[in-house]
């Protein structure tokens, strides 16, 4: 699969934060170039369909929502 855009929605707590952070990590151990968008704009999470934090969304599919993902976590969505 090609990862074209990539964005952690989240309140800027702590867990989101980590997330944030844990996505960078996962694209870069996986050689994939894709920028990450950190959504905080709560306007923005209500349209895109995101109800509960932190959530993650692929190429405009939401992936993860309601918790905080590992390094490890990530990889494996971001591999199917």
């Amino acid at each position: 699969m090609e990862i074209c855009t990539v964005k952690v929605f989240g309140s800027g707590c702590k867990g989101c934060q980590a997330l944030h952070k844990n996505v960078i990590d996962a694209l870069a151990e996986l050689g994939v170039a894709a920028g990450v968008e950190y959504v905080t704009d709560m306007q923005k999470i209500m349209e895109s369909g995101v109800m509960s934090m932190p959530a993650l969304m692929v190429n405009g599919r939401i992936v993860s929502a309601g918790k905080s993902l590992s390094v490890a976590e990530v990889k494996k969505l971001l591999e199917s």
